[in-house]
């Protein structure tokens, strides 16, 4: 009987382990899954705002097969300046008409984009590297083909479109301004938030690794944080971190009773008068 049950146990024991093992090669493989949530359906347009716009593609060159397309929407604006737009993880270029909307009533053009994989842009799943892709070809479309000057465009990305922002404007100092909403540190220490993970190795299991944290000190433009106190997703202190570890000139609001998608909304005149006052203060700064 005692024989017995030491084999159940080590059989027992050595079923614990695969399924563990397979677990982890599951999360190291198909991670991106946990992270991206590509959204096709497009629920609001500009035209949802009475806002102008036109649709612009703009592809990948590969000619051993078909070209990669991401699709956006460009925005005029009367004022020389231009808001490049990169929304978050679970959502498409239709969550963020609503920013533009208020870009655009400040006298700014928007372009705003859809990564591989999200609204009418190809299927292609994303990962960190190829949204980074996606946020250059929308970079290059603007200075190349607009030629609109570096020092004329501004950075706005939400949640995972924050740590986007982050990443492209580390590549661009040029850049005159960044405006990050509800974004986070890194996916590390999202995952340490989370907790649900904390039982698998997770410093070698990651390699979508977002590390907005080590880049935000090597930022050379404005920058302004925004993040609602009851954001179940993100944390408030997460920007409060980013802002601490980020050179001047900065800029931090944090709006009471705000969730992760409603900063704005819930954020009302005060909300409004930050994103104006600051986008003010880069076109006087660009003046001196």
């Amino acid at each position: 009987m005692i024989l017995f049950l030491q084999q159940a146990i080590l059989i027992l024991g050595g079923i614990a382990i695969l399924v563990y093992v397979l677990i982890c090669l599951g999360l190291r493989l198909w991670q991106t899954r946990l992270i991206f949530f590509p959204c096709r359906t497009i629920q609001n347009t500009p035209d949802s705002f009475n806002l102008p716009y036109e649709n612009v593609w703009l592809t990948f060159p590969n000619p051993k097969s078909k070209p990669d397309q991401i699709h956006g929407w460009w925005i005029p604006g009367s004022a020389d300046r231009v808001i490049l737009d990169l929304h978050g993880n679970g959502s498409n270029v239709g969550g963020n008409v609503g920013y533009a909307k208020q870009f655009h009533d400040l006298g700014y053009s928007v372009f705003l984009i859809d990564y591989r994989g999200y609204g009418q842009s190809c299927d292609r799943f994303p990962c960190e590297k190829r949204v980074y892709e996606d946020a250059e070809l929308a970079w290059k479309y603007l200075v190349c083909d607009r030629q609109i000057p570096p020092q004329n465009i501004i950075l706005f990305g939400h949640s995972l479109g924050g740590a986007i922002a982050i990443e492209l404007a580390t590549r661009h100092p040029e850049v005159a301004g960044l405006i990050v909403e509800s974004s986070f540190t890194s996916i590390r220490e999202m995952v340490t938030v989370k907790k649900k993970y904390r039982m698998f190795p997770v410093d070698w299991l990651l390699h979508q690794k977002f590390d907005s944290l080590s880049k935000v000190p090597q930022l050379k433009m404005p920058i302004l944080f925004t993040h609602g106190t009851t954001d179940c997703m993100v944390p408030a202190w997460m920007s409060e971190v980013l802002f601490a570890a980020s050179p001047e000139p900065k800029q931090l609001l944090i709006v009471p009773d705000a969730d992760h998608i409603h900063v704005r909304e819930v954020g009302g005149d005060r909300y409004q008068e930050t994103i104006a006052r600051f986008l003010e203060n880069i076109s006087s700064r660009s003046k001196k």
